[in-house]
């Protein structure tokens, strides 16, 4: 079992490949900083790996199962948990709505019906919203209503509520304070400790990857 990019060659239009032939592997359990210097594709390898973009060639697997590329109908094995979460949600969707579109324990049918207490008690069940400090009262703003630490904190969960087996991190906590990071990487690291995740990272941080990875990959 491992998330793996086998053979990934991947080109903008009219630009040079950033990858070409590109191997490695993700095991459960481990966590990879992707390292390179600014510019060489990390936030575009991130996207591959969760299947935002596909590759020219090669392949994407996910405990052998080709991760699904474009608009996936069922929860992706691989999550990603976008560097500006402004960019990850509907900014004309209610925050509740959007989590609940996450929330893979019933099927979309049942989801649509669900009444918001309803809702809101099966996700306090999984105890994710105690955890990133996710406040009941968000449910009903939008997107621009809350800071980036508090649209951050909704990206890691949605995240979360889909079951993934390995979580995409590209520059997860760049933009908050040292305490929010500190207190954002310490909950998600809990939860993939849990859930035996595997976690691909990448930072600009060498302290914060020298506390966090276990090991490097150069791309």
């Amino acid at each position: 079992m491992s998330l793996d990019a086998c053979g990934v060659t991947f080109a903008y239009p009219g630009a040079a490949p950033l990858f070409e032939g590109l191997d490695f592997a993700v095991e459960p359990g481990e966590r990879v900083a992707l390292s390179a210097p600014s510019g060489r594709g990390k936030t575009t390898l991130c996207r591959l790996l969760a299947g935002y973009l596909a590759p020219r060639a090669g392949k994407v697997l996910a405990d052998g199962a080709p991760v699904p590329c474009g608009i996936a109908r069922a929860p992706r094995p691989v999550q990603l948990v976008w560097q500006h979460p402004e960019q990850a949600f509907d900014p004309l969707v209610r925050m509740g709505t959007s989590l609940s579109e996450a929330y893979s324990r019933t099927s979309r049918s049942e989801r649509r019906g669900v009444q918001r207490g309803c809702f809101l008690d099966a996700v306090d069940e999984t105890g994710l919203l105690e955890r990133f400090g996710i406040r009941p009262a968000w449910f009903d703003r939008f997107p621009g209503e809350l800071s980036g630490g508090e649209l951050m904190r909704f990206g890691i969960v949605r995240a979360l509520l889909a079951c993934p087996r390995y979580l995409v991190c590209d520059e997860m906590t760049a933009m908050l304070d040292a305490v929010t990071q500190a207190e954002l990487w310490r909950a998600v690291l809990d939860c993939a400790e849990e859930r035996g995740l595997g976690i691909v990272f990448v930072s600009h941080s060498p302290a914060l990857v020298r506390r966090l990875a276990t090991r490097q990959v150069m791309i």
